[in-house]
């Protein structure tokens, strides 16, 4: 039997922080998206509302990678009022040349938070006008941390405001990051004001109705959504599509039926049949390797739809699974 390599949440952690190398490993990524002989089934998705609940299962075979990740991710949004994290999970890594198990990565969900807010640096580094300065967050739980954190990396955020439906939790979250990244973050509790004084914004919320309208969106802006990973999900409003200048999917099988374009199609502001050949509608792989033109103007509006993509998780599994055997960990 071929040795595995047993990993743990604190040896990933070690070994794996949010960096710009982690940015580009997962900006790799969608660039290979765009290539043939990428294997990317659908999500496997399973939702419980009666315990506000869900289960994603996602994997991707990437050519040129000598692995590929199956990754489980647990969303359980009750969680915090029992004292435990919102989203756990494991993956495991497997031979590309032979299917045996390389690695299993018990990182109780750290490495998705990771490589989620790695893309959304990826759409912002891509998308945002490059002197953007002021941040809007909404959401006050990990992933809008990590998000804030992410941005700052490949843009000079010298302001950030954070909106949140639980002002306690916003307040907190705005002192944790203020400290943590060295930038002024303010709580606001009009979510329009928190837009209107925002170069980019970020939501990261498990909303299920919109919490961004058309109307508050302003010239130059950025938008990445992150939030709406699953068909009941929704974060933006419809009409905040057709506003913008330019829409783009990290993959639009996957945001057609759990994204806010699924929302958007529902509504009847996009014709599902004619996104293949909008101009205005792109995928981020086709914008990052030039082959759609992406932001055109200084004043674009310009939106990220992100759900999350198996070729992200065998991009940061292995990626981890390198870093850890080069600093000679792991069991």
């Amino acid at each position: 039997m071929n040795a595995i390599s047993v990993l743990s949440e604190d040896q990933l952690r070690g070994a794996v922080p949010l960096t710009l190398d982690v940015v580009d490993c997962i900006e790799n990524a969608f660039k290979i998206l765009a290539q043939d002989g990428v294997v990317m089934p659908p999500v496997l998705s399973m939702h419980l509302p009666m315990v506000n609940g869900e289960v994603d299962i996602k994997t991707a075979y990437l050519p040129g990678f000598s692995g590929f990740a199956v990754k489980v991710s647990p969303g359980f949004f009750n969680n915090p009022a029992l004292g435990l994290a919102s989203t756990s999970g494991l993956m495991v890594l497997f031979s590309a040349q032979t299917g045996q198990v390389q690695a299993v990565l018990l990182d109780n969900g750290y490495l998705t938070d990771l490589r989620t807010a790695a893309a959304g640096a990826v759409a912002a580094r891509a998308l945002s006008r490059p002197d953007a300065h002021r941040a809007a967050i909404f959401g006050a739980g990990t992933q809008a941390l990590l998000q804030l954190q992410a941005l700052c990396l490949v843009r000079p955020i010298k302001q950030a405001t954070i909106w949140a439906r639980n002002p306690d939790q916003a307040v907190q979250a705005a002192r944790i990051a203020s400290t943590r990244l060295g930038i002024a973050v303010d709580v606001i509790t009009d979510p329009a004001k928190a837009v209107a004084g925002a170069d980019i914004i970020i939501t990261t919320t498990p909303a299920t109705q919109p919490i961004v309208m058309a109307e508050w969106l302003q010239a130059g802006q950025h938008i990445t959504a992150m939030g709406s990973d699953q068909s009941s999900k929704n974060e933006l409003e419809a009409a905040c599509l057709t506003r913008a200048d330019l829409y783009v999917a990290d993959r639009f099988s996957q945001t057609k039926t759990m994204g806010e374009l699924r929302a958007a199609i529902e509504a009847g502001v996009i014709d599902r049949d004619r996104i293949d050949h909008s101009p205005n509608l792109a995928e981020l792989s086709d914008v990052l390797t030039g082959k759609h033109h992406g932001r055109r103007t200084s004043d674009d509006i310009t939106i990220a739809d992100l759900t999350g993509t198996g070729a992200q998780d065998t991009a940061i599994a292995t990626y981890a699974l390198a870093a850890i055997h080069k600093g000679g960990h792991g069991t």
